[in-house]
């Protein structure tokens, strides 16, 4: 297949699937030259085994923020947290994280997960059909949850579910959303050196009792901010896109509603997989010449992993293009591989498990209030969902 310049098919889907030119793609090419601005190559990798192995490949594969500076101009700041790191650094951060991220510690906020999501649910009962689901229950619960797990004071919540929506939301245009990035990435920085003051009982309030001589305040403010980046849009996509294929399929709705949390876990880690909502890793830079699956590739080339190519690759199955909770598969990538799997999975798994079947035993009869044909899904995204998701009971 020839190079494709400025392409834009591992950011876009037919609905819920994948579009059929990726599957080509991962078929023909698995490891394929996409065209961008300057005349450099970016390998596109498809196949499950072949992002795999990205992934779980440190030594020959950096995430360092500064070959993207290198690749697209010195203007970029850097975002900070694990994403763009690479070890030691990487390992001394995640390091901080990961006990945070233990059931045992999960545990604790199970029971404000469920207040949170109980509440929503009484506001959309008394507000009465119909009404966006996505805004009125996928947006808002992921950022609370958030505000729980970092210790957000309650009476600057509200702000905070401002600020953390107001970043995702492109309606106003690139700068718009920009601005909500800076504008949360200082209030952030001035919760941490007040946390510092005054340790709380949150995960920025931990760290700084526990590690604090180990870390400083811009670097806190980062990892609370890669947080809210990694669980907001991701969790909110998965609950509004998890809900509406829930309602094209009335008999694991039924399943999902009256099953055992087994069921549901089950359920929830086919759709992870099926609806793999962020379509790309984070992007990946050869530290040396080597061949990937036969193709070359040069030192200091960017790969890119399609994440949602590999999770429906028919080496998983050969129904991968299904939904089936019963079918024992490969561990999925929907939340990556290696050392950059997300840290925050077990919470994003939680949130789920509680929000779905809470959802649907309180409305029954819960439908979609326009044909399916209308929801508006997003265009172009790294992270895929639903632009409004209407819905009557």
């Amino acid at each position: 297949m020839p190079e494709e310049e400025f392409p834009l098919v591992q950011f876009t889907r037919e609905r819920m699937d994948p579009v059929a030119e990726l599957a080509a793609i991962r078929e023909e090419h698995p490891v394929y030259p996409l065209k961008v601005p300057g005349g450099s190559t970016v390998w596109l990798v498809t196949r499950y085994e072949d992002v795999r192995a990205v992934l779980g490949d440190a030594e020959r594969f950096s995430n360092d923020f500064g070959n993207v500076i290198a690749a697209g101009g010195s203007n970029q700041e850097d975002p900070g947290g694990l994403g763009f790191r690479d070890p030691p650094e990487h390992t001394r951060l995640r390091k901080l994280l990961t006990p945070e991220f233990t059931m045992r510690r999960l545990r604790r906020l199970e029971p404000r997960i469920t207040a949170i999501v109980e509440e929503h649910l009484d506001a959309l009962e008394a507000a009465g059909p119909p009404a966006d689901l996505l805004k009125s229950f996928a947006l808002p619960i992921p950022s609370l949850v958030v505000c729980e797990l970092l210790g957000v004071p309650y009476d600057e919540r509200a702000e905070f579910l401002r600020l953390s929506t107001d970043r995702f939301d492109f309606s106003a245009g690139p700068e718009a959303s920009l601005q909500a990035v800076n504008d949360s990435m200082a209030y952030l920085t001035e919760l941490v050196a007040r946390e510092r003051r005054d340790p709380g009982d949150g995960l920025l309030g931990r760290l700084i009792r526990d590690h604090g001589g180990e870390v400083g305040d811009r670097e806190l403010a980062s990892l609370a901010d890669g947080l809210l980046t990694g669980g907001h849009d991701t969790s909110t996509s998965m609950l509004s896109l998890g809900t509406l294929w829930l309602l094209e399929n009335p008999r694991e709705l039924a399943a999902v509603r009256d099953g055992e949390d087994g069921h549901v876990s089950r359920v929830i880690e086919e759709l992870l997989r099926y609806l793999t909502v962020v379509q790309v890793a984070f992007p990946r830079f050869a530290r040396e010449d080597l061949v990937l699956a036969g193709q070359p590739i040069a030192k200091g080339e960017m790969v890119l992993c399609s994440l949602a190519a590999a999770n429906r690759d028919p080496a998983l199955g050969p129904d991968a293009d299904r939904v089936d909770p019963t079918r024992e598969r490969p561990t999925h990538l929907a939340f990556g591989h290696g050392i950059h799997h997300c840290v925050g999975a077990p919470l994003a798994r939680m949130e789920m498990r509680i929000a779905f079947p809470a959802l649907l035993r309180r409305f029954p009869g819960l439908r979609l209030s326009v044909p399916p044909e209308e929801v508006p899904f997003r265009e172009i995204a790294i992270v895929y969902g639903v632009e409004a998701l209407p819905v009557a009971w």
